[in-house]
């Protein structure tokens, strides 16, 4: 029993199932459409390749934005060619069908030109997503920008080979010629059915195998790019299964395709999601680092008078603002007594206890060593005395074993207390809470004084 949990827990094991299980369900559903639908419409072939062609420029352009954020991920370029190739190829099998917009001329279909470009667009992914693997294994390295620049140039060209190909050997140059289907009755031709089907396959299998080994399925990201090689198996082994254009094979490889695609599209939307939240949480972090003191986790200077100057622009007599400024009874003697390590953990014993003591829209900052102020909004003088003096008492109240070793002695506190009314600068409204501050001092610590 261990040893089957074991197995089940191993990734590639749970990728496969996974992906199986996906394969599983859409052939369900298209099997259940096809039992509800008499004959498909010939405007669906055209009409799912557009579909098709709309995603594969929308992966292209998500890959270039990726690779244009971060230059170490080259690989990314060769899925943007492959897809960017994908595309163009798509606008070529469009070209198969001249006159799908029209419902009389359906016969005009030429249907061994689709199969060409069908041929080389995936000749031209599963090389691309070979290349891109091989790339990822030297992610690594310190790689040139002429390196960077030799392999973009060489998919280029190898995608533009590719267009060029595709282009000559379909219908609209005489020049060369391939013939993988009939187009009088649809049949697959020996050549479609036998050697290049199933030499598309062997490229797929040979791209999933690397993909596999050098990504390991790690992140979502790469679990979309390996499911979306397993699909385009799955999608030629439809066709090869199938007898001729048109039969229910050639209709569920462009749905099952355009169906797999989407939840790629969807892959690489939530890729970008966490991204995005990864980036935002960063960003939140740093901006608490810059906004609050290292050691109390209290708000800082800076972002205390920025906050007393935004409170101070709507003070009134009916909405005051208090400002109450504290500072520690005879600290020094705790360093020098119980040294700075012990004075630290006092410091943020207090700085606890005056973040518990006020209003989540209240602000609490250090602002000097152990001088620490309180902003209250929309607080008379008297209660924010009364905050003030329900924090001294408490304060006092704790000892060494109260305080779970964080005071190695009683500590108390001196406070003073200022309430803004009318127009007063920042810089003011400190000055005065520490004037009472001192004046609580001087008339013998461990009181509070309200500024008058």
């Amino acid at each position: 029993m261990l040893a089957i949990n074991h197995y089940i827990k191993n990734k590639y094991v749970q990728f496969f199932l996974g992906c199986f299980i996906v394969i599983g369900i859409l052939h369900s559903l298209f099997f259940g459409v096809v039992e509800k639908t008499a004959s498909f419409s010939p405007l669906l072939f055209p009409m799912l390749t557009i579909f098709l062609l709309v995603f594969h420029l929308f992966i292209a352009c998500f890959m270039v934005m990726k690779y244009w954020c971060d230059r170490m991920r080259l690989y990314l370029m060769c899925f943007a060619f492959a897809f960017i190739g994908s595309a163009l190829l798509m606008v070529g099998t469009l070209s198969s069908f001249p006159a799908w917009l029209d419902i009389y001329r359906y016969s005009v279909i030429n249907y061994n030109d689709a199969m060409i470009y069908f041929t080389f667009r995936h000749l031209l992914m599963g090389v691309l997503f070979i290349v891109a693997a091989v790339l990822y294994a030297i992610r690594n390295r310190p790689l040139s920008r002429i390196f960077h620049l030799s392999v973009i140039t060489g998919m280029f060209i190898f995608t533009a080979l590719i267009l060029i190909l595709a282009w000559l050997y379909s219908s609209n140059v005489a020049l060369l010629s391939l013939h993988l289907v009939d187009n009088e009755t649809r049949q697959y031709l020996l050549l479609w059915k036998r050697p290049i089907n199933i030499t598309l396959i062997t490229l797929w299998v040979i791209a999933l195998a690397a993909l596999l080994r050098t990504t390991r399925v790690r992140n979502l990201f790469w679990i979309g790019g390996n499911f979306i090689c397993l699909c385009y198996i799955a999608t030629l082994a439809m066709l090869f299964l199938g007898g001729q254009a048109e039969d229910i094979s050639w209709y569920r490889a462009r749905l099952f395709e355009a169906v797999a695609t989407l939840l790629i599209m969807f892959v690489l939307l939530y890729d970008v999601f966490n991204l995005y939240r990864e980036s935002h949480l960063k960003y939140q972090q740093s901006y608490q680092n810059s906004i609050r003191d290292p050691l109390t986790r209290l708000y800082n200077r800076s972002y205390f008078y920025d906050a007393l100057n935004h409170a101070l622009r709507t003070v009134k007599s009916t909405e005051p603002v208090s400002v109450i400024v504290s500072d520690l009874d005879r600290f020094k003697r705790i360093n020098d007594c119980y040294g700075h390590l012990q004075g630290d953990k006092v410091l943020q014993f207090v700085a606890q206890l005056l973040k518990d003591s006020v209003r989540p829209q209240d602000v609490a900052a250090r602002i000097g060593g152990e001088e620490f102020v309180l902003l209250l909004t929309h607080t008379p003088p008297e209660a924010a005395r009364q905050v003030a003096e329900r924090i001294r008492l408490k304060l006092s109240s704790f000892d060494k074993a109260s305080s779970d070793g964080q005071l190695p002695e009683p500590i108390t506190i001196s406070m003073g207390v200022f309430t803004a009314t009318g127009k007063i600068s920042a810089e003011e409204c400190v000055e005065h809470a520490d004037k009472a501050m001192y004046e609580a001092k001087e008339s013998g610590r461990n009181r509070v004084v309200v500024f008058q």
